[in-house]
Parts: C-alpha cells; sequence; structure tokens
C-alpha cells in the first residue's frame, strides 16, 4: 500500500509506467491452472493422479523418441511438451485461435510465439526462482512466457500512441485520422504518391513524398497498387490468412468466481491479467481483467472492468453478429462457465478488430516471392 500522497501523485500524474506483477493462468475443467503449467499440487488436484500420471510417462516416451522432422505446430508442441500435455492445455485452445487443427499450421508459428520454452526449461526457471528470484524490471534471459514482471502504462497501451501522436502534432506533424489508402503509384523501384480516402466524406486526396512507411496487411497493400501486379505475386497476396478478432468489454457489480490465491487484491479480485479459457464447450478464448492491468482504468474500484476476447474470420458467424446479440451471446458464454452472474453486468461494449493475427498458413510458405516483387516494383 502507498501513502496519501503518493497516492495523490499518481492521480495526478498521467504519463506513468506502472510496475505490473503479470499473472496469467489456464481456466479448465471449471479450476484454475498456473501457465506456463507447473507440475504442483493445484496441477495434481485439479487433473488426477492418472492423467499426471500419462503426461509424464508421454512427456518421458518424446524425449526418447522425438519427432525428427517437425512439419506442423502438432509436431512443434509434442516435441516439447509430449502428446498427452499438449492434447490437454495446447490442442483446442490453439485451434480456437486459429480456427484450423495445428496439424495444419507451420511450426514457425511455435517458434515465433514460444520460443525456447520447454517443461525442462520451466523447471529450471521454478528452481532458479526459489534459489534468487530475478526481480529486474528487464529479466534478462527470461524465456517471454516466463516473465513475470513489465512496465504498463497507467492509463492503457492507447495512451502510447497518443502521447506518440502529440509528439509528432508538437514538432510540426500532422496526423489524419479515419484515412483509407486506395491507390499506390510507382515511379520504377519508389513510390511516388499515394491516393488516400476520407472514411467519413468520401473525398480522395493524392500525397506525393520522399518516404512511405506501410503498416496495412499485406494483402491490402497489393490490391492497392495501381499498375498490374504479376499474376503469381497476386495468387500469392491474395492467399494470405488472416484470423479476425472481437473484444467484449463487461463493466460488472462483480465477479462471481472466488480469489482463491495468496495474492491480495482490492476488493479481493482474482489477480489475473489474462485467463486463457481452454473449456470447449464455450468459444471464447481468453479473457482480461482490466482492473489488474491498471487501476486507474475502472473509474470505481468497487467495479470490475473485463474483456472477453474472440477469434474469428471476417464475415463468419461470430462476426456477423449484431453487437447487441455478439455482447449477449458473450454474457450467456461466462455465465454458463461460472466465472459471472448474469445480473451483475452494468454494461458492455464490442469492439471488431479485422487482421488482427496474420496466419502461418495459407500461401506463407511462398512469401518470398511476394517480398521480391515489392523490391522490384
Amino acid at each position: 500500500s502507498r501513502s496519501s500522497a503518493a497516492s495523490d501523485v499518481y492521480k495526478r500524474q498521467d504519463l506513468l509506467m506502472l510496475i505490473r506483477n503479470r499473472l496469467s493462468r489456464i481456466f479448465f475443467l471449471r479450476s484454475f491452472f498456473d501457465y506456463p503449467v507447473k507440475l504442483n499440487k493445484t496441477t495434481f488436484a485439479n487433473l488426477g493422479l492418472g492423467r499426471i500420471a500419462k503426461i509424464g510417462f508421454s512427456y518421458l516416451h518424446t524425449k526418447l523418441f522425438p519427432i525428427k522432422q517437425e512439419k506442423s505446430l502438432e509436431d512443434f508442441f509434442i516435441n516439447r511438451f509430449g502428446d498427452e500435455l499438449y492434447r490437454t492445455f495446447f490442442k483446442d485452445y490453439t485451434e480456437k485461435v486459429w480456427g484450423v487443427p495445428c496439424s495444419e499450421i507451420k511450426p514457425e508459428w511455435g517458434a515465433q510465439r514460444i520460443k525456447g520454452l520447454s517443461i525442462t526449461k520451466a523447471i529450471v526457471h521454478a528452481i532458479k526462482n526459489i534459489v534468487k528470484k530475478d526481480t529486474s524490471i528487464s529479466q534478462k534471459g527470461v524465456e517471454t512466457s516466463l516473465i513475470e514482471q513489465f512496465l504498463y502504462p497507467k492509463l492503457g497501451p492507447g495512451q502510447m500512441w497518443e502521447t506518440v501522436a502529440d509528439i509528432i502534432k508538437n514538432k510540426g506533424g500532422e496526423i489524419h485520422m479515419q484515412q483509407k489508402v486506395v491507390g499506390l503509384t510507382a515511379d520504377g523501384d519508389r513510390i511516388k504518391e499515394i491516393s488516400v480516402r476520407n472514411e467519413k466524406t468520401g473525398e480522395v486526396k493524392v500525397y506525393t513524398g520522399d518516404y512511405f512507411f506501410s503498416t496495412m496487411p499485406i494483402k491490402e497493400l497489393m490490391r492497392a497498387f495501381t499498375h498490374e501486379i504479376p499474376p503469381e505475386v497476386l495468387q500469392v497476396s491474395e492467399g494470405l490468412v488472416y484470423r479476425d478478432f472481437i473484444t467484449v468489454g463487461l463493466l460488472l457489480e462483480r465477479l462471481k468466481i472466488k480469489n482463491e490465491t495468496k495474492i491480495k487484491t482490492i476488493n479481493n479480485l482474482i489477480p489475473d491479467n489474462w485467463i486463457y479459457i481452454q473449456e470447449r464447450d464455450v468459444k471464447l478464448g481468453r479473457l482480461q481483467i482490466f482492473n489488474n492491468w491498471s487501476p486507474y482504468l475502472v473509474e470505481d474500484e468497487n467495479k470490475v472492468w473485463i474483456g472477453l476476447e474472440y477469434f474469428c474470420n471476417e464475415g463468419d458467424e461470430l462476426w456477423s453478429k449484431s453487437d447487441v446479440e455478439f455482447a449477449r451471446f458473450a454474457i450467456d458464454e461466462l455465465a454458463k462457465i461460472d466465472i459471472i452472474e448474469k445480473d451483475k453486468v452494468l454494461d458492455s461494449n464490442v469492439v471488431r478488430m479485422p487482421k488482427t493475427y496474420p496466419a502461418y498458413f495459407g500461401t506463407y510458405d511462398n512469401l518470398h516471392v511476394l517480398r521480391l516483387s515489392l523490391i522490384h516494383i
């Protein structure tokens, strides 16, 4: 706890990075599991000795007889965690995220997202923490999935970009919102001008410049070129796959699920930042507790502000629901797995984000063809 004077300083000063303790857990079988999964008494109690034994034997078998050539994300997971642990904690959730079987996803996804994490490294990390815990902010040498604290903007990640925008404006730059690039004109190996449509008025303006930086999805970037794109290049860009994303924000009087950890929180709220929803009877993928990211994101500390994350494809059944329908659907799912009570919901908000995650399938393997074409426009 901090003094009232220090608290006043925090309230007045918004440009702060808070040191946050990281806690992400898995919700499976209506119980919480540590993430990364730990072989502790909680895991043993939730899974039972029979399943634990299967996980142990499966892991040993993998260490003795690993898959020599990893051809899919499924192979990647099995080589690091064993077949039983993969099927218990990784398979269903990953397929929720991507909408395709793990056997159809390239192993590069695992190398990029999970990097060097394995059971062995998780055990070594746990032993190191017993001897000497790394309390530094940098936590150099710690696998990304094992990091236990981080810096977080007082008013959320959007605050960083608002601050960057202010700096640009203060230095004489301009920022135009709600604009869409609809045309790219090349001159040799350079972009010489872009056509931009105002999404509010429909007006199209042409901008020239010495340099242009694109953050567009590659598929949309290639579609914006005004000159003809070679068929083999267009085939690659059109074959790139993206996963879309919907967040449902819910303001609650309280959660139904209780804090059974030893971590002290305001109003004894569960201490998680993220909760990975492994339950197979709901489509919900992940849950955020915004109070735990920063208490300043919630005006009334007696209320709970959460975000329900759904992975989908633009135009599918989930995406096509109206905001009202989707909020009701999300509330029903969260009540079904006993995390909230429906009558404690005070307000809701639905945010859709297309092309959130580029996928490691489709024509991803041929991305080099497209890269070369952009170098030689």
